[in-house]
């Protein structure tokens, strides 16, 4: 009898704290969110340094769940210019999921023309069954057999319509294109000297700085490793170009093709004077002022003066 009265003021004392079977559970629950909360919370504020990594995360997941947006629901526009950005294997692989789009031919032409910025076929009437992809491949496949071997890569070129049999299309090639080994290149100008004939009167020097105007043409024709007749032979076009790119300036200085020669091979010696680490005694402005100008009477002692400083400070004219 006692046992059970004090069951029942048990019962009534704890139903009057609110701790009865379902309210302590339900206070529990509360309980653990809270501290949930407050965890997240607390992580949260230090995870920060101007970010919430919960909520990136968050919005990480929910963009995982969208996955990638289809490039054919967007306008055709917008889809092309997105593809445009790829390189060759990308869009191949593009034109597995999206194959209309990825193999139109307005991105293939423009892959084709970033790269070889000058075919002859692309003058022409297109032949039957034509594609600017196949011929991407065929480029691509063209420049490799000239990296191993540039007569049968040009021969590749000229079998397939690429190019055709002439000096100055194979220049024009040459000059937009930079795919090509310039190891063979040089090789190949060597024994071609009409084709380089015709890569000289590409180049554009006016107004040009002559060392400056030195370096991009050297970009274009590797110089050769050693001294002789291909280097003189180089010096010399690049003379008679300039000349005649500058022809006010050459009055305004009294300058000659002989003179610009003179001056050109002076700046390559100078270059490796300069940044060879072999030559421990550097040729000083005084001494290339005197040397050049004994060489080239007429030219004046700033311009020369000028012509060292731009190498001192820029670097090698050949390299």
């Amino acid at each position: 009898m006692g046992q059970g009265l004090w069951r029942v003021a048990r019962n009534q004392q704890l139903q009057q704290q609110g701790y009865s079977g379902q309210g302590y559970l339900t206070r529990e629950h509360g309980r653990r969110i809270a501290a949930n909360n407050a965890a997240n919370t607390s992580h949260r504020k230090q995870a920060q340094g101007g970010i919430d990594i919960y909520h990136l995360l968050k919005t990480r997941k929910s963009k995982e769940q969208e996955g990638f947006i289809n490039l054919e629901m967007l306008p055709p526009e917008l889809s092309f210019t997105i593809l445009s950005y790829l390189n060759a294997t990308d869009l191949c692989l593009a034109s597995c999921v999206w194959q209309d789009l990825a193999n139109d031919e307005l991105l293939w032409q423009g892959l084709c023309k970033s790269t070889w910025g000058h075919c002859s076929i692309y003058n022409k009437n297109p032949p039957l069954g034509f594609s600017f992809r196949k011929l991407y491949m065929q480029l691509d496949e063209g420049s490799l057999t000239f990296n191993a071997n540039p007569d049968e890569g040009v021969n590749y070129f000229m079998s397939k319509g690429i190019l055709d049999d002439s000096p100055k299309e194979i220049a024009k090639f040459i000059f937009c294109t930079r795919t090509l080994n310039w190891k063979k290149l040089r090789i190949y100008l060597d024994e071609r000297r009409d084709v380089l004939d015709d890569l000289v009167t590409l180049h554009n020097f006016r107004n040009q700085f002559l060392p400056n105007a030195l370096r991009e043409f050297f970009r274009h024709i590797h110089a050769p490793e050693e001294r002789g007749e291909y280097l003189e032979t180089l010096i010399t076009k690049f003379s008679h170009r300039f000349c005649a790119c500058n022809p006010d300036l050459m009055r305004e200085l009294g300058l000659s093709p002989d003179a610009v020669y003179v001056l050109c091979y002076s700046l390559i010696l100078l270059s490796i004077d300069l940044t060879s680490p072999h030559v421990k005694n550097k040729m000083s402005k005084r001494e290339f002022i005197r040397n050049t100008r004994r060489a080239a009477q007429n030219i004046s002692e700033d311009f020369v003066g000028h012509l060292y400083d731009n190498i001192y400070l820029i670097g090698h004219v050949a390299a």
